[in-house]
């Protein structure tokens, strides 16, 4: 999550727990609870301020300030009306995100809140209202089943906050697990898969009886574009290269083997493959590759393999990889597939 997505998700929250706080002031007004609606006042102010807090960005300042007010407005919640109420749950949800809010300061590098710390101020307030409340009775007596109801919603109102930051926690550990493994499995210049993704894939995929192939593809003279254009044309030539081959085998898993080498797997017969990858070849021999205003010339040689019974994943990438010499040093930009 971003920090945009953070800011529209706080000023939603915030807009929420303002209407409550309006609503509830009510609910103290009918109560005859004199005390928290004059409490409700500076309460609102809080969250009023909390809109330009967030407008500035000043998302540390705005935490800090709803943390110590939820904290203070619990106490005095539990210790007027009583813990039958429900004012107490309030910290139930508030350590949860506590610790949510710990993790996205950290992550977007922003001044960090010590979450245990806060989370043993709110346990020890929680204890302490609660305990006075149940030891001495409430200030404000309130009809029992209106203080049901209140409990009924109280307790909504924290199951809410719950899931919506279970939810959120939730797609956060699959958001981190997706961008783990895409680092481990693909190559960072080009996007493609890296070599130890495909040596794992390919061995996966000799378990089934589908036709399938290998191609071995090799840019042809890199190492004079390198020499004559620069590392950052080269780089440009890789990214490009990789952005055709994506576009012209859409169907195929495609990994950049190392250098100027990628490894094309495909299902399909060794014809079709075969056509596929003259296509590929002629589609970059004839793109416009053009670095700073300088046209370069490319075309890359590759060797297909169609898998054998009894073939291991080396031997099956090593035949691919003979034939792509074998069109190396029999004239380049070509295919081959038979010798």
């Amino acid at each position: 999550m971003n920090l945009e997505n953070i800011r529209k998700l706080t000023f939603v929250i915030n807009t929420i727990i303002l209407g409550l706080v309006f609503g509830l002031a009510g609910f103290f007004y009918l109560s005859g609870a004199t005390f928290l609606v004059w409490f409700s006042i500076p309460t609102a102010l809080v969250y009023i301020l909390g809109y330009w807090l967030i407008r500035k960005d000043h998302l540390d300042i705005y935490l800090r300030l709803v943390y110590f007010w939820l904290t203070l407005y619990m106490c005095v919640t539990t210790v007027c009306l009583g813990y039958k109420m429900g004012f107490h749950l309030y910290c139930l949800s508030m350590i949860p995100i506590i610790f949510y809010s710990e993790y996205m300061a950290r992550s977007l590098g922003k001044k960090k809140i010590n979450a245990v710390a806060v989370s043993a101020l709110i346990i020890v307030c929680y204890l302490g209202a609660t305990g006075y409340s149940a030891y001495s009775g409430p200030i404000y007596e309130v009809d029992s089943a209106i203080t049901m109801a209140f409990w009924l919603f109280n307790s909504a109102i924290v199951f809410y906050f719950l899931i919506v930051y279970a939810r959120i926690m939730l797609k956060l550990v699959d958001d981190s697990e997706e961008k783990l493994t895409n680092l481990a499995h693909t190559d960072r210049l080009t996007g493609l898969y890296n070599r130890h993704f495909m040596m794992t894939h390919l061995e996966e995929s000799m378990s089934d009886s589908k036709s399938k192939f290998v191609a071995m593809a090799d840019i042809d003279n890199f190492k004079g574009i390198n020499d004559h254009y620069g590392h950052n044309a080269g780089d440009y030539v890789l990214k490009t290269i990789s952005s055709l081959m994506k576009k012209s085998a859409p169907s195929c898993e495609i990994s950049r083997w190392g250098g100027e080498e990628f490894l094309i797997f495909g299902i399909d017969s060794e014809a079709k493959a075969l056509a596929l990858m003259e296509d590929l070849r002629k589609k970059i021999e004839d793109y416009d590759f053009t670095f700073e205003g300088e046209k370069i010339a490319v075309t890359i040689t590759a060797g297909i393999a169609a898998y054998r019974e009894g073939l291991s994943v080396d031997e099956w990438i090593n035949e691919a990889d003979e034939k792509l010499y074998f069109g190396k040093n029999h004239g380049k930009n070509r295919v081959i597939s038979k010798k």
